[in-house]
Formats: structure tokens, C-alpha cells, sequence
């Protein structure tokens, strides 16, 4: 019975100790030789608690490698590992430099309870240690014209080796460092740091440089995608500055504009008048001609009529008539104003 009292005991104390809650990130793979940030998360009623970092399968076993000071600066001075406290986004985050293949194994985030009955809060997750390359990102993009950078991280083990920037499907494009880590080309930069990356610039990236490339150092390589797109041209307008306009100018006719007085309804644009304008003037001088050209046809009717009076009497005056022949002559006389004939006999004369 008192055994079973006391298994009872433990598991209240683990299940008292699970209820709240710290968080950390899942299992990470770490590169020889570089460095690893960590967040831990927890719950709003530890933010005056200490916390630490311990490297250990069993959280009750584990081996401490930092913690923090009730105000939460780091501690572990001059160490490798280094943890600080944020209260206000409710994280702490440990940092591991220089990550040796000795360092791979399970590791805690832990908050301190305190007292006998009350278990630390903690979580687990595990570290490896691996030889060979990575890149901070897998897709880069910019702009032609543009120099697009990629960085290539490599495990210690490749710090000494050729490092490589090579096409996809075409090998012979590879071109690598020389013994002081660098190349350089018209196209391509590559500086090694050799302390685990190199960074690779493409220069003057065009459309055509869109494509999957090969960051390589030794026999070790990882695929990174560039993606140049076209450039994103901008147009500027400009703007002309405008001649202020006098408002009594714009007023129509019979209006004015007096001081406080309200704004006139017959204000009208400058120009808006013009159009309609052109069309009078148009149809005023189409009038002008129509009677211009009716006056210079009646005038041109007048002159024939003059003129064909003056050859018949220029024919009377040529051939003068008698008295007596009058009498055995008929005379046709043309009546202009009714253009009718009319025949006038001898016996309608009297000499």
C-alpha cells in the first residue's frame, strides 16, 4: 500500500509538472563548425522564473550548460552556449556556437518550479551534427541588371576544399576558387570566408540566367534555384504649372462679381466658349456668301437687259423710219417685265 501510495505521489508530481507549457522547435540538424539559434517558449505565469539549457536524454539527469539570472541576463560568460530571456514575447533563446560532432544529442528547455512537490517544466528535442552544405535559401530572386547574391554553408570538414558554382545538366559550366578562395569573372564572384560559407554573385543577372545551380565544396553539393525576372519600370509624371485665372474674366454677360458676394452660376471654362463660336462664324460667312453671290447674279441679269436695249436702239438709230411707213408696218414690241409678245396693228397707231 505504501508503495502504491508513493507511485501515486511521483505521477501527480510529472502530471502537475506537464499542465504547463514550454515549447521548443523540433529536431535540427546543425553543420559542423557553425551556430544554432534556439527559441524556447513558455507560459505567461513563468516569466519571473529561472530558466535553463541542459544536454541529457533524461531531463531529471541532464547536464546544464546555461542559465539564466532572475533578470534574465545570459550567465554562462565566455562560453560557447549563451541564453536570454525576453518577458515581454514570452521566449528565451539559448545560442550554441561552433557545434562539434560531439554535440549531437537530446537537449532541454526547462523553467524552474521550485519547491519538492513541484516538478520543472521542460521540453525536449535533439541536435545532430552533420558533414556537408546548406544554403540559407533554397530559392533566390532579383531583378535583370541586378547582382543576386547566394550563400553557401559548409561543415568544417570542407573548409580546406575547392568551393564550386556549376549550371544544372551542364558540368562544364563549373567554375571554382583558388587557393585564396576566390574567383572572379565578368559573370560570376565567389568569396570563401573559410570559417563555413562562401557567397556566390551573379553580376548584371539577366533573364536568361533564370535557372537550378549547384553550390559544391568537395564531394558535397546542394541545389539552389535564381529566378531573374524582368525589371519594374516606373513612370514619372510632371506636372506644368498653371497662370491663375482672373474670376471676373470667366463671368458671363450681366453678371458680376462683387466683394462677399456669392459664387456666380455663369462661371464658364476660359475656352469652352470657342467651339461653339467657330460654328457662328462658319455659318455667317456660308450667309455672306450665298448673298453675295445672289446679289452679283441680279446684277448680272440688269447689265444683259441694258445691254440689249441699247442694241436695239443703236438698230433704230441705224435705220430711221418714216412716217409714212408706219402705216403699212407692223411692229413687234417686247414687253421686258412680262416677257410676252404683244402685236400692235397699223390701226392701233395714231401719227
Amino acid at each position: 500500500m505504501t508503495r502504491l501510495s508513493f507511485s501515486c505521489l511521483v505521477l501527480l508530481l510529472q502530471l502537475s509538472g506537464s499542465l504547463a507549457l514550454v515549447v521548443t522547435p523540433g529536431d535540427l540538424a546543425v553543420l559542423e563548425g557553425r551556430s544554432v539559434t534556439i527559441p524556447c517558449h513558455y507560459d505567461p505565469q513563468y516569466i519571473h522564473h529561472i530558466k535553463y539549457f541542459c544536454q541529457g536524454r533524461m531531463k531529471d539527469f541532464c547536464t546544464t550548460l546555461a542559465r539564466s539570472h532572475d533578470t534574465g541576463d545570459a550567465e554562462t560568460e565566455g562560453s560557447r552556449v549563451s541564453i536570454f530571456d525576453d518577458p515581454t514575447q514570452l521566449v528565451f533563446t539559448v545560442i550554441m556556437m561552433n557545434m562539434t560532432e560531439k554535440e549531437s544529442g537530446y537537449y532541454w528547455c526547462g523553467v524552474e518550479v521550485g519547491g519538492i512537490w513541484h516538478a520543472d517544466d521542460a521540453s525536449s528535442f535533439h541536435i545532430s551534427i552533420v558533414h556537408g552544405m546548406s544554403v540559407i535559401n533554397t530559392v533566390v530572386h532579383g531583378e535583370e541588371g541586378d547582382s543576386i547574391t547566394v550563400e553557401c554553408q559548409y561543415s568544417i570538414r570542407h573548409r580546406e576544399s575547392d568551393k564550386k558554382w556549376c549550371r544544372s545538366g551542364d558540368w562544364g559550366s563549373c567554375v571554382k576558387t583558388d587557393y585564396n578562395g576566390t574567383f572572379r569573372n565578368e559573370v560570376v564572384v565567389i568569396q570563401d570566408d573559410r570559417r563555413g560559407a562562401f557567397t556566390v554573385t551573379l553580376m548584371n543577372a539577366q533573364k536568361r540566367d533564370t535557372g537550378w545551380y549547384w553550390c559544391a565544396s568537395g564531394e558535397q553539393q546542394v541545389a539552389i534555384h535564381v529566378m531573374v525576372t524582368p525589371r519594374v519600370t516606373t513612370t514619372v509624371y510632371t506636372t506644368t504649372p498653371t497662370t491663375a485665372i482672373n474670376p471676373t474674366s470667366l463671368v458671363t454677360e450681366g453678371t458680376s462679381l462683387a466683394p462677399g458676394a456669392p459664387p456666380v452660376r455663369g462661371l464658364v471654362h476660359q475656352h469652352a466658349w470657342m467651339p461653339s463660336f467657330v460654328i457662328c462664324l462658319a455659318l455667317l460667312l456660308l450667309l455672306m456668301g450665298i448673298l453675295a453671290i445672289h446679289k452679283l447674279w441680279k446684277h448680272y441679269k440688269r447689265t444683259q437687259a441694258a445691254k440689249q436695249n441699247e442694241e436695239v436702239e443703236s438698230s433704230l438709230a441705224a435705220c430711221p423710219v418714216r412716217e409714212e411707213d408706219w402705216k403699212e408696218t407692223t411692229i413687234i414690241f417686247l414687253n421686258t417685265s412680262t416677257q410676252q409678245l404683244q402685236v400692235l396693228g397699223r390701226d392701233k397707231f395714231n401719227f
